[in-house]
């Protein structure tokens, strides 16, 4: 017997809980499959919980320095199973708050994975699931980098690493992306050694090298080791633990190694040749409204490729959804929103729209407003005065891109996203009244910055002393 849906989504992750909700909101019958654990990697393994551990970390941190200053001594404030509380919380969010929400969607958790028998169809667990509109929300996984002996040593992803029962004594972390530094930062602030080896020129390769350079600052006046530029030339396990090669010859041993070298995709479960969707090892291409190369089948998320960011995939599925229900071109192309980003170290640091190396390569013209942090008076009052809120504006003031390294970057970059995305130009920022003494100021010193850059000119200071008779 074959059940029949709306809405099937396979995948209940942030896409996949975004079309469910929605979905069934509008009175849908929609059946959300999920064959490890609701609320997908994000909840579990992802996003929460590393956030989770970076608060308990930053915590320690703060508590070991006014400890530091208070006894002037050093401090030993060993967290109480930390991981045992994160796993705690994540089981309350999941069946308590994420199952409320998707109180009208029949749900197939835990029962392995879905695959098509055909377009509209598919089988989880050897039942027949039909459905009008199909949404894949698969996501992504930890690629792992093919190294010499890697296959023969123990080593930790976002996968597990929530799961362990001890910080290690020394961590060494393979990759200085988002997951990396932060997952670098907050064992270290936990007690840990940490040394941080990867290929790129400098940390957070995503991003422009001052962000990077700045959070590498940080993370040796805390203790962190980091090694740019490198190529791993093997691993081996030894007696305590692990051991790393580089082609320089140097040789970085530790009691764990986490691997966080970037992700990769997985879809031989789904059996998407016999829905005839086209995919491969960069994703699952899509058009400009989330669709597959079956109009009725979308993919959301990360499973496209495009986008690797939890946010970005909520934005998607909401698209993807109402594109489903409307008809003609009206739909919604998903390519005119922009994406900010943040990566959750201290201090944080978050971007939107273009990269300064973008703007060269492209031959913009463009004008970069700065603001410190060490010059605001606040930040240095609270003693968060590391950073700087950097904007690339053009002659007219269009903002083309933003980029915010400290105190409150991640809540900042709201506002920096909408003024990118609606082409607001920057002088409405200097007018507008942001609240003081908050971080957020900061922005309206920067937007005020690109303004007093307008008057230098003799003819507005003539016109000004002339008005001033």
């Amino acid at each position: 017997m074959t059940k029949r849906y709306d809405v099937a989504v396979i995948g209940l992750g942030p896409a996949g809980m975004a079309v469910s909700a929605m979905a069934a909101h509008m009175g849908l019958k929609v059946v959300g499959i999920e064959k490890r654990a609701l609320g997908g990697e994000c909840m579990n393994t992802g996003c929460i919980p590393s956030k989770a551990l970076l608060r308990m970390a930053h915590l320690r941190h703060l508590l070991t320095r006014a400890a530091d200053y208070a006894l002037e001594g050093e401090a030993h404030l060993a967290p109480h199973d930390p991981f045992k509380k994160i796993a705690e919380s994540i089981t309350y969010i999941r069946d308590k708050k994420t199952v409320a929400m998707l109180d009208k969607v029949e749900l197939v958790v835990g029962r392995g994975p879905a695959a098509f028998l055909d377009p509209h169809t598919l089988e989880v667990d050897g039942e027949r699931l039909q459905a009008k509109k199909i949404f894949l929300c698969v996501g992504s996984k930890p690629a792992v980098p093919p190294i010499p002996g890697l296959e023969q040593v123990p080593y930790l992803t976002n996968e597990n690493v929530f799961s362990i029962e001890r910080i290690p004594e020394r961590l060494v972390v393979l990759g200085g992306g988002a997951i990396g530094c932060e997952l670098a930062q907050a064992f270290r602030r936990l007690g840990a050694e940490v040394t941080v080896v990867h290929m790129d020129p400098h940390l957070l390769p995503h991003g422009d090298p001052d962000a990077g350079q700045l959070l590498e600052a940080r993370f040796a006046a805390e203790g962190i080791r980091v090694l740019n530029g490198r190529k791993i030339r093997g691993a081996e396990k030894t007696g305590s633990g692990i051991a790393l090669t580089t082609e320089a010859g140097e040789r970085l041993e530790g009691d764990a190694l986490l691997v966080a070298a970037g992700r990769r995709f997985d879809f031989a479960e789904l059996r998407l040749d016999r829905a005839g969707v086209v995919h491969g090892p960069k994703g699952i291409p899509v058009n400009r409204y989330l669709q597959t190369t079956q109009r009725h089948i979308f993919a959301p998320g990360d499973a496209n490729g495009l986008f690797l960011f939890s946010h970005a995939a909520m934005h998607q599925g909401m698209l993807a959804f109402m594109n489903s229900l409307i008809p003609g071109p009206i739909k919604f192309d998903f390519r005119r929103y922009v994406v900010p980003w943040t990566v959750f170290t201290d201090p944080p640091v978050a971007h939107v729209g273009l990269l300064e190396r973008e703007l060269r390569a492209r031959g913009v013209r463009y004008e970069v407003i700065e603001t410190r942090y060490e010059d605001y008076g606040a930040a240095v009052a609270e003693r968060v005065a590391v950073g700087l809120l950097k904007a690339y504006v053009g002659k007219t003031g269009r903002v083309y891109g933003v980029r915010i390294v400290g105190e409150g970057a991640g809540e900042m970059i709201g506002e920096w996203a909408l003024v990118v995305q609606r082409k607001v130009r920057i002088h409405h920022v200097a007018f507008l009244q942001h609240a003081f003494p908050t971080m957020s100021f900061l922005s309206k010193r920067v937007a005020e910055g690109w303004l007093m850059n307008r008057t230098r000119g003799r003819a507005v200071r003539r016109l000004a002393r002339w008005l001033c008779r």
